[in-house]
């Protein structure tokens, strides 16, 4: 059979190169191998070659097979991980250097910096919340890349600029798209990984029972047998740990909207503060204004009044000059006549 099989792979082979497809089966051949060669390294070495990617690549690449799709989502993880720790480090850089009052803060030099750090700290909470609960359960990894790729971008760019641009022009871009990968993930993806959480259907079941005491009569039942059955016994903590799941993963979700809505409520503490910030500005300029608006009015009345008494005086001068010149033309009287008189 394997000598048959054998001369009809070169019979195959003789018909191809006769026909001119010899070319496109060697290359198609030669692809293979690569493709299979590449993977057919160890991970380590298949990780060292692709860390010269970036992050957004690498996700792409998840798309070849699933082998590589397992060492991208390490990657992936490993990645987001590692850009969490390089803003802790660049944060307290920053930080030793501030100084401790925030009035001082404000007027440094590194305030520019500081703020840049705390709209990243932002973005990174709620992409803690939104993608690394279902990566602690190893049912995803860090999806989106290029969100990966922006934040290492804004942490070079503050760490190697002196005068950087204000926040909102320098975290545009990050606060983009890590807001529609949040979208993204909570519309199309998480309605399917939360099916998957431990404990996902017994929630689902006692939410979609009706209320009542049900499993307390099963659980009053069950210990009021004097010898109950062992599958009776093992059901029973089998529903006893996943309430227990149940009840740590909403306690998890509890601690994150607690962490999300002191997050809120400093974002409001702060815009409430730069908004009384830009109401005295405003109340300054008004102030400048309107003074500058007296002293206009004080000029244009002046630059009126001053024709007018130039006008003035030009009119009163000929009829002082004409007594001026009567005075000099008639005679004085005598001394004599004016004794008599």
């Amino acid at each position: 059979m394997k000598m048959a099989t054998s001369m009809q792979e070169r019979l195959d082979e003789a018909g191809a190169t006769e026909h001119g497809f010899s070319f496109q089966r060697v290359s198609s051949s030669d692809q293979l191998q690569q493709n299979s060669v590449l993977l057919a390294l160890p991970p380590e070495i298949v990780e060292g070659i692709l860390n010269f990617l970036s992050y957004d690549e690498v996700s792409r690449l998840r798309l070849i097979s699933k082998r590589m799709d397992q060492i991208c989502q390490r990657m992936l993880t490993q990645g987001y991980l590692k850009v969490e720790r390089y803003y802790s480090l660049c944060q307290k850089q920053v930080k030793a250097q501030l100084p401790r009052r925030e009035s001082e803060r404000r007027n440094h030099a590194l305030a520019r910096h500081a703020d840049i750090l705390a709209a990243v700290e932002t973005r990174i909470s709620l992409l803690n919340m939104t993608f690394m609960r279902y990566v602690e359960f190893n049912l995803c990894c860090f999806i989106p890349g290029k969100v990966i790729d922006e934040i290492y971008r804004v942490l070079r760019y503050v760490k190697s600029t002196q005068f950087p641009q204000q926040a909102p022009d320098v975290v545009q871009e990050l606060r983009d798209i890590s807001s529609m990968a949040m979208e993204y993930f909570d519309e199309k993806i998480a309605p399917f990984l939360k099916k998957k959480l431990p404990g996902a259907e017994l929630s689902s079941r006692i939410l979609s029972s009706p209320p009542g005491p049900s499993t307390a009569l099963s659980t009053m039942q069950l210990f009021s047998k004097q010898s109950p059955s062992r599958e009776e016994v093992t059901k029973l903590l089998q529903q006893f740990r996943a309430t227990g799941a149940i009840v740590q993963a909403l306690r998890r979700e509890v601690t994150e909207l607690r962490t999300k809505l002191q997050e809120q409520q400093k974002h409001l503490q702060d815009q409430d503060q730069k908004l009384l910030e830009q109401t005295q500005i405003i109340g300054e300029q008004n102030m400048r204004l309107a003074e500058l608006e007296r002293r206009l009015r004080e000029v244009v009345d002046s630059a009126v009044d001053s024709p007018s008494s130039a006008a003035s005086s030009a009119q009163e001068t000929p009829g002082k000059r004409r007594k001026l010149t009567d005075i000099t033309d008639c005679p004085q009287p005598p001394k004599r006549i004016r004794s008599k008189k």
